[in-house]
């Protein structure tokens, strides 16, 4: 039997209900059943209906909690899209490669990927056979060999992104280096005295004159087992140390390219032959395996004071006009030679085993001549250091082609043809 006291109301407080208004057991006068009164819970009961609040009552603070967060996440991509639609698009690149620093007289890669700061430097050697043999000149970036009285000829060796310990040897100034220095930028000019016109020529020109003859000299030096004319020589490093304050490097003379021209014939170029003079008979010989021309007189490997042979990468051969001056250069009463150094004329270029004929044309001492094409096209030199020779019109240019190619001819300079031409 139930105990009574496990019941208890589901109010706290009742209101009392007068006797004469109880209601009597039984159905109502008009047959009403009245509702029954307040429902009466067990301990068990209540426990499970106050669990059953509580977790409604969590399940709706989740649901709220649930919406706020989604209103909070929706709120905040809402934000982002918009800062990344209003920030800039932002890509990876990659830096383009500095272009390497070329030497301006040579087109190769500067030492250290820097171009000296210093003038081209130019040193008048000479060419007859008690001059050689020669040093220096395989270090030079750019070699002119230039006719002199006599049919023989000079050197003038330029330098510039190299040196040489040794350069030689000396000899005197001519009427032609004038032309040949007036292209380098104001450069440094060494050389052995020469006769008074020719040096009034220097002194008057854009460059700067280094007369080993005019006054002692520290930049010369002579080496043992040579005599007089022939032991006078001088170091690059010496001759620029003279004047640090010129830093300015000179301008370049030709174009460079590492492919051949347009239009080049493989083989053509085997090689090339001018024959100044008996005692300056010179030829130019292609060497695969070195990639350069060696030089050779009358057939002898021209070898220089360290035993290598002369080479280049690059043999310019320009056909000039010359004539007789009226200086007397020597005591045997020799004139001097002049050269027509403005103007235009027959040409033809060797480069890796290509001969390329065409005109140089110049207008002006201080401007470098161009080199072009029967066609017009410019003609490029392979990078590497570079032998002009300034050809007497009347002297032949024979181009040699190799075996496979097909044979040489010969033109004569004083045809006003150009010189010697391999024909594919």
């Amino acid at each position: 039997m139930e105990d009574p006291s496990d019941r208890v109301t589901a109010r706290t407080s009742v209101t009392p209900v007068p006797d004469d208004e109880q209601p009597t057991t039984g159905s109502s006068p008009d047959g009403i059943v009245p509702p029954p009164g307040p429902a009466v819970l067990s301990r068990s009961d209540l426990r499970r209906e106050r669990t059953k609040k509580t977790r409604a009552r969590w399940y709706v603070l989740g649901v709220v909690v649930a919406l706020l967060l989604g209103v909070g996440v929706a709120a905040l991509v809402t934000h982002s899209d918009k800062t990344a639609a209003k920030a800039p698009v932002i890509t990876a690149t990659t830096a383009a490669p500095a272009p390497l620093a070329t030497c301006p007289l040579t087109g190769t890669p500067a030492p250290g990927g820097t171009v000296p700061n210093r003038p081209a430097l130019a040193v008048k050697i000479g060419n007859y056979s008690g001059d050689r043999p020669s040093t220096g000149l395989n270090q030079a970036d750019v070699v002119f060999e230039e006719p002199v009285e006599g049919s023989y000829t000079r050197l003038v060796a330029v330098f510039h992104c190299q040196g040489a310990p040794l350069v030689g040897d000396l000899r005197s100034a001519r009427e032609p280096d004038v032309a040949i220095l007036s292209q380098l930028s104001d450069p440094l000019f060494v050389h052995a005295g020469g006769i008074t016109p020719v040096l009034g020529l220097l002194a008057a020109g854009p460059l700067q004159d280094e007369n080993v003859l005019a006054a002692a000299s520290a930049v010369v030096t002579h080496p043992s087992g040579r005599y007089a004319p022939y032991s006078t020589f001088t170091s690059t490093a010496a001759v620029w140390a003279l004047h640090p304050a010129e830093v300015t490097p000179p301008s370049p003379l030709f174009s460079y390219a590492a492919t051949l021209p347009a239009g080049s014939v493989v083989g053509s170029g085997q090689s090339v032959h001018i024959p100044f003079s008996s005692d300056a008979d010179v030829t130019w010989t292609w060497d695969p395996s070195s990639a350069r021309y060696l030089r050779s007189y009358s057939g002898t490997p021209d070898k220089l004071l360290d035993g290598s042979q002369t080479a280049t990468a690059n043999v310019i051969v320009l056909t000039v006009a010359t004539f007789l001056g009226p200086w007397v250069e020597n005591s045997q009463g020799a004139h001097e030679v002049e050269v027509t150094a403005v103007g235009s004329g027959p040409l033809v270029v060797l480069r890796g085993g290509v001969a390329i004929t065409g005109t140089w044309s110049r207008t002006s001492l201080t401007r470098p001549a161009t080199l072009a094409t029967a066609g017009g096209q410019p003609i490029t030199l392979q990078p590497g250091n570079t032998w002009e020779e300034l050809v007497p019109q009347g002297i032949p240019v024979t181009t040699t082609a190799a075996p496979t190619a097909a044979p040489a001819t010969t033109v004569p300079g004083s045809t006003g043809q150009h010189p010697a031409t391999t024909r594919p």
